[in-house]
């Protein structure tokens, strides 16, 4: 089935795929991030890369303060990822109208990527799963520590990886959706 829609109607349904995408991997693959959450970053009709992004609460839903207080509570990274996963599997992304439609990506100090898709303003992010195709023109915007979805990114990814250098740099991506589109036939 072929299918394509426009506007708002495109953006809940990625986000309700998303959200599925990402219980799924939760509950069945210990949390690690799987094709869906993988978008190709394309410019000038060139696929750069592959980058994994986030979702993000809607500030009002946020879950900021647990996510870092789970990060923070023990050294044992076992301990916190499996406190992660199950923190993740029970409700948090049950509800998909509770996030905002900007996505994030962390990169590490000095990575050279980020720094082109600074100075370009603009890339697609290409989910070009089997039945399930979105080509998502979006805004790039590199995030200040100080800023919400910098922290949701940010402690998020902190459950994970303890280790994290110092100096990481978060970008955001804000679809325009006017110009998005969607395809469910895609095989």
């Amino acid at each position: 089935m072929h299918y394509q829609a426009v506007g708002s109607t495109l953006r809940q349904h990625f986000l309700k795929y998303q959200c599925k995408t990402r219980q799924n991997a939760i509950r069945r693959n210990s949390g690690k991030p799987s094709e869906p959450m993988r978008p190709a970053v394309v410019v000038d009709d060139e696929r750069l890369t592959r980058i994994v992004v986030l979702i993000n609460k809607q500030e009002n839903h946020s879950k900021v303060p647990e996510l870092k207080h789970m990060a923070l509570r023990t050294v044992d990274p076992k301990q916190r990822y499996e406190g992660a996963l199950e923190f993740l599997a029970a409700e948090y992304y049950q509800y998909s109208e509770e996030f905002t439609d900007q996505l994030t990506a962390l990169f590490g100090p000095g990575e050279p990527l980020v720094e082109y898709l600074n100075s370009q303003q603009n890339c697609i992010l290409e989910f070009d799963q089997p039945r399930q195709y979105f080509n998502l023109p979006c805004r790039v915007r590199n995030l200040p520590v100080e800023d919400y979805l910098y922290q949701a990114t940010y402690w998020h990814n902190r459950l994970f990886n303890p280790y994290m250098p110092p100096g990481v740099q978060i970008l955001e991506f804000q679809p325009d959706w006017t110009q998005a589109k969607m395809d469910l036939g895609q095989a």
